[in-house]
């Protein structure tokens, strides 16, 4: 049975302080949940985040890494810095890495490899933009982006993977994604892995929804049979709000 999970991107938001009063404030607010939470905070808030969260269920999860071990790359975190410190969960290819730091599917598939090889879990972030949204060219999008990505691993190497499906179309566009649209796609993700590897595969691996989930929608959209939780942005960042979306699995 595939996990249910809901992750908050913090994205390049909230120093040392407000990191551990957030946490803090999610831990006394946890309540039995079904579902895996995770929290990605900055990379120089992780370990104070692990440190805040070590009696908590809560997740510990990072934003990004480098594809090599180490070398000459100023600013860069690669795996077993990451490991170092108890983070074992990536994100990789979020819309917005792709978007403004130029990362193709080449540098996501080396990422993701890099990853895999260091027994990491990767959750790999996809979708489409508003013009192919519009275009109709939708699924043509996210099926290339699953087949550079992720269709060439080993059938093995699926149980570290979670996918998440981000229409970047709805977010911060004043567009609109329904749940019935996240729905149809994350059916499409499923069959395309289903053609691509196996059913097993594609019945077991847990599909996110990354586009603007909030407190007053994830109900409905989590409840979707094919949508397994989601990837929150700015709600995460509340710890009331992110509590609710939590709830609604």
């Amino acid at each position: 049975m595939r996990s249910k999970i809901v992750a908050g991107n913090w994205k390049m938001n909230k120093n040392l302080a407000e990191t551990e009063a957030l946490l803090n404030q999610l831990s006394a607010k946890m309540t039995d949940t079904k579902a895996e939470v995770m929290v990605a905070p900055t990379y120089v808030n992780l370990t104070a985040a692990k440190n805040a969260l070590k009696s908590s269920s809560i997740q510990v999860i990072a934003q990004n890494m480098h594809f090599a071990e180490s070398g000459a790359y100023t600013g860069e975190i690669s795996a077993d810095m990451l490991l170092g410190i108890g983070v074992d969960t990536v994100i990789i290819g979020h819309s917005e890495r792709r978007a403004y730091f130029g990362e193709t599917d080449e540098i996501l598939a080396k990422k993701v490899k890099a990853a895999l090889a260091k027994n990491m879990r990767v959750m790999f972030c996809f979708g489409e933009e508003l013009a192919d949204r519009k275009s109709d060219n939708h699924f043509a999008v996210v099926e290339s982006q699953l087949k550079n990505g992720l269709l060439n691993l080993e059938t093995s190497d699926w149980s570290k993977i979670v996918l998440a499906y981000e229409p970047v179309w709805a977010i911060g566009t004043g567009e609109t994604a329904s749940p019935e649209q996240a729905q149809e796609m994350h059916a499409f993700i499923r069959k395309t892995i289903t053609n691509a590897v196996n059913a097993d595969v594609a019945n077991n691996v847990s599909i996110l929804y990354g586009g603007s989930v909030k407190p007053n929608n994830a109900e409905e959209i989590f409840s979707k049979p094919d949508v397994d939780g989601g990837l929150i942005g700015g709600a995460a960042l509340v710890a009331d709000d992110f509590i609710t979306i939590i709830n609604a699995i």
